[in-house]
């Protein structure tokens, strides 16, 4: 067993029963291919608790700083982290991410780039649009809905695949991409309120 799936069982043992995770629409995640899995970002919980519902193993970037301790970067990386420096744009970043697709893999992306201080789903910045258009992956719109608190209902939702093929032709920026991954994602949590 590898450390990522060892980790994520040990994650899942743990969050499952503390928040009620109920997970919504797995079947939208292409079991083969490169896929990017976008999502809301409201905790600092949201990359575990992606990583413990998605059928797919993910790779997530992760604040540089945290791989600067020896330890703690080994760590990461075999969980299937790597570094982003975040105010810039990170040419390693993009390559690694770029990279991971190219292998069938699959990305996760928070999109908005931090938190939401208002739980409401915010802008996105154009780090989506790039790897959405530079590669040939699926793009998974994802919803992270509920409080963080013990004992209450959290809800991940998996939408069904963006279709992307007209952003690729149409040569679309990277920031528009972006905007139009995050009216999905906003869909998923408005209609689940509604």
């Amino acid at each position: 067993m590898s450390l990522y799936t060892f980790a994520k069982t040990v994650v899942a043992i743990f969050l499952f029963p503390i928040y009620r995770i109920k997970v919504v629409g797995k079947e939208n995640v292409p079991k083969e291919g490169p896929v990017i899995i976008c999502s809301n970002h409201i905790s600092n919980l949201d990359p575990p608790v992606v990583g413990i519902t998605s059928p797919r193993d993910i790779y997530f970037m992760a604040k540089g700083e945290l791989f600067e301790k020896p330890v703690l970067g080994t760590l990461l990386r075999k969980i299937h982290a790597f570094p982003v420096r975040r105010g810039m744009g990170d040419r390693n970043a993009l390559r690694s991410g770029l990279k991971i697709l190219q292998n069938n893999e699959t990305l996760g992306l928070f999109p908005e780039g931090t938190r939401s201080r208002t739980g409401k789903v915010g802008k996105g910045l154009a780090g989506a649009g790039f790897f959405a258009l530079r590669s040939k992956a699926a793009i998974v719109p994802c919803a992270i809905i509920g409080p963080y608190k013990p004992g209450q209902r959290l809800t991940v939702i998996y939408g069904k695949p963006i279709e992307m093929e007209t952003y690729r032709q149409n040569k679309s920026s990277a920031k528009d991409t972006s905007d139009a991954i995050m009216d999905e994602i906003r869909k998923l949590v408005d209609n689940y309120h509604s």
